[in-house]
């Protein structure tokens, strides 16, 4: 790719853009370096880990790679053999810091997965070093033994210079001879200020004095051995550090290879994520590679312009046509148009994602070439028109099929008769040779061979002519007015100059821009009407959805409904059950007590309960009886089903005046209305190979009745004594069967002691009974190991 197109298209400040999202200077020194390529698989590989890398950003946050430093010259240093500083040992530390930050985020698995997997934290190398570097002038004391042990003794020490110091200077007499009461160093030798005139006094080394020469300073001979055990423990401290650093080198040199490999890969990522980063700030996407010639930007935003005021354009090229001629007045967006194509272009072989819409498609070429702006050049007594002609005479030797050609203003500057004659020819040579080429132009001319030529088309930048000002749009199709005239006239020009200018022009001339006037207006309305049958079918769909959505909610509130209707019906029938279980317990009871009294009492409270149940309010309750009775269609022992309790019984009053009666539905017998029952046919009741019941009216004893009475009858004891094993397990299993239906919780088997065959018989039939939860013998008062207690499940 030519280097002055780069700079013609601003490509470079997109670049320096990009350098300010990189966080390592290798990451920073890989986008200063970013060109566009030109083979497809490699566009298309830079692209997917661009968008890989912003789609680990918006799931994850952004990554940060700082502290990733330039080990470089460190990796060299070791591999001779050298020895690293506190500083080098620390950077190494800090990309191995960075590579452990790094691989710790959530993985997925993409393009960048491999990158991700192969960067080794070399954990215990890092660890070694921040353990024995503070920072890049301290070291740590546990950085070995000997160092400990070496600075320990240097504390001490000089803990007994100030000592000796502090005494001499708090001493009276000495006092006097001093400067000032204070310890000094020179030299790197603890020393006190002394007068000049009592230097004599002060036994010592003279290291200093001050500029008036009033003062000296004296290393007192108390201190000197102790100044000279100081100087030879900061030597071997100093050997100690760097026997420290040789070492932690030598471990260092044995992971060159790694560490080279985890730079590499966290500046490759760096820079990605850069170039990731750098899209999510302007909304940009993934444009979809061809190497037809197909362009296709939808809503595309100039990356250079500020986002809130920049208007997006639509741009197609290479389908239906290989030649684009923009046409419209100035500062319309016609050059903004071309560089967006452009540098969109440039970006996109560059794997970076451009501001447009997805969907957007761009073609690979070779050499990207434009001829924009004013490039007159003094040194070469070039004019204007002369630098722009030999810029295009260069393109047109180099452009071929696989290049994209942008001319700003082509042939301006010159005659317009020969330069329309001349950009004609330029453009008609360069689409013989199916070259993509876009143009702006404000030669009619032109725009007439656009009309004219198939694979050439006009396009305009909108001007709205009553604020007279430009809306930026690209309306592809529709060749555009430079509209002079209105806009001299809305600047101030007189009616009568602007009356004058149109004479001048032929009748040809006002023909044509007649029709450009007459093609933008129709244009105009298309589009309004567009938008508003968009509308209307967006509202359509609104109206739709919102529809089926109420449509959802009643049939998932008629769910809920049903669901709810059923849980209490299936409440209230436990409930009846749970109360006619009681009542019949009750009873068993109060006929095994012999007490009339008893069971018509609970008799009368079982009725005023299943009236208070009836007289709630029913919320579900099986379909009603099709057909409506009266009290004349109902007999004593008619079967019926009572519908709000799903239950069958036998009618047992006659309807009253309000249309109620007794039903007895097993043990239950309730008061209904006729409203809520259904007439049973006997024949449906008996089935087949059964006798049919009497006639209504004659004498009946109802299935109800019989379970009744079976119910009532039975006993609470067996007494099988004196009967046979045969005779008593036939007798005792007819009774179990009667016990268990009258609903009796337990029962007393009398089978007495003898030799005990009969209770075993009776406890081997008791264990093969599925409806016997326990038994055992009698205790004391029960019978003992005379009799069997029986309890039903």
């Amino acid at each position: 790719m030519n280097k002055k197109v780069l700079k013609t298209l601003e490509y470079d400040k997109i670049i320096a853009q990009l350098v300010e999202y990189a966080s390592s200077p290798m990451g920073k020194e890989a986008c200063r370096s970013l060109e566009p390529m030109t083979d497809l698989d490699e566009i298309r590989t830079a692209l997917m880990e661009t968008s890989d890398a912003l789609s680990r950003i918006w799931k994850q946050g952004s990554l940060s790679f700082s502290g990733t430093r330039d080990i470089r010259p460190s990796l060299k240093r070791l591999t001779v053999g050298g020895s690293l500083g506190m500083g080098e040992l620390l950077n190494i530390a800090s990309v191995l810091k960075v590579a452990a930050r790094v691989k710790n985020q959530e993985d997925y698995e993409d393009s960048l997965s491999e990158r991700f997997a192969a960067l080794e934290p070399l954990t215990h190398l890092r660890a070694e070093i921040e353990r024995c570097i503070l920072s890049e002038e301290e070291m740590a004391d546990d950085a070995s033994p000997e160092l400990k042990q070496i600075r320990r003794k240097i504390r001490t020490t000089n803990e007994q210079v100030h000592n000796q110091l502090s005494a001499l200077i708090s001493s009276q007499t000495t006092r006097t001879y001093l400067q000032d009461s204070l310890i000094t160093l020179r030299n790197g030798r603890y020393c006190v200020p002394v007068k000049n005139e009592y230097r004599a006094q002060v036994p010592g080394m003279i290291h200093d004095q001050s500029s008036t020469g009033s003062t000296i300073f004296v290393e007192p001979m108390a201190v000197v051995k102790l100044n000279n055990d100081l100087r030879e423990l900061a030597i071997s401290e100093q050997k100690e550090i760097e026997r420290v650093l040789a070492d932690l080198s030598s471990r260092a040199a044995e992971f060159i290879e790694i560490l080279e490999d985890d730079l590499n890969l966290l500046s490759e990522l760096d820079f990605i994520f850069a170039k990731a980063a750098f899209g999510k700030a302007l909304k940009c996407s993934c444009p979809e590679f061809n190497d037809k010639g197909l362009i296709l930007i939808k809503n595309g935003r100039h990356p250079l312009l500020d986002a809130r005021t920049v208007v997006p354009i639509d741009i197609h090229l290479g389908r239906d046509f290989n030649s684009l001629i923009i046409t419209g007045p100035n500062t319309g967006g016609k050059t903004v148009s071309l560089k967006t194509v452009g540098l969109f272009t440039l970006m996109g072989q560059a794997g970076m994602l451009i501001p447009a819409f997805e969907g957007s498609q761009l073609a690979v070429f070779k050499e990207v070439f434009a001829d924009i702006g004013d490039e007159q050049s003094i040194e070469q007594s070039l004019s204007t028109f002369s630098s722009h002609m030999t810029n295009i005479v260069h393109i047109l030797e180099q452009a071929d099929s696989e290049s994209l050609v942008l001319f700003d203003e082509l042939c301006a500057g010159t005659d317009p008769t020969e330069g329309a004659a001349l950009a004609i020819a330029i453009l008609e040579f360069l689409h013989n040779m199916k070259v993509r080429t876009m143009a702006t132009t404000h030669y009619s001319e032109i725009k007439l061979y656009a009309l004219e030529t198939e694979g050439v088309e006009n396009a305009c930048c909108e001007f709205d002519v009553a604020s007279l000002r430009p809306t930026y749009k690209l309306l592809i199709g529709i060749p555009g007015k430079s509209n002079a005239f209105a806009i001299s006239g809305k600047l101030g020009l007189p009616d009568f100059l602007i009356e004058e200018a149109k004479k001048n022009l032929t009748t040809k001339e006002i023909a044509f821009e007649d029709i450009l006037a007459d093609l933008e207006t129709s244009k105009r309305t298309i589009e309004k009407e567009q938008l508003e049958i968009a509308g209307y079918k967006a509202e359509i769909e609104t109206l739709r959805n919102k529809l089926q959505q109420k449509n959802d909610k009643i049939d998932a509130a008629k769910d809920r409904i049903i669901e709810r209707a059923n849980a209490q019906a299936k409440a209230i029938l436990e409930e009846a059950k749970e109360l006619a279980d009681s009542s019949i317990r009750e009873l068993n009871q109060a006929k095994a007590a012999g007490s009339v009294r008893d069971m018509e009492k609970s008799r009368r409270t079982l009725g005023e309960k299943l009236k208070s149940k009836a007289d709630k309010p029913k919320l579900s309750t099986p379909a009603a009886a099709d057909k409506q009775y009266t009290a004349k269609d109902f007999h004593i022992g008619d079967r019926v089903k009572v519908l709000s309790l799903n239950l069958e019984g036998t009618v047992s009053t006659l309807p009253n005046a309000k249309g109620e009666m007794f039903v007895q539905m097993g043990i239950l017998r309730s008061q209904v209305s006729m409203n809520d029952v259904l007439i049973i046919d006997e024949a449906d009741v008996n089935g087949p190979g059964y006798q049919n019941a009497p006639a209504k009216g004659g004498k009946s004893t109802g299935s109800g009745k019989i379970k009744v009475s079976k119910s009532l009858g039975v006993s609470t004891e067996i007494n099988l004594i004196g009967m046979t094993v045969d005779e008593a397990l036939m007798a005792l299993d007819k009774y179990l069967d009667d016990a268990y239906l009258a609903h009796l919780p337990s029962v007393r088997i009398v089978h007495g002691k003898g030799t005990g065959k009969l209770r075993q018989a009776v406890q081997n039939h008791l264990r093969k009974c599925k409806y016997v939860k326990e038994y055992r013998l009698g205790e004391y008062g029960e019978g003992e190991a005379g009799v069997t207690i029986v309890v039903f499940k």
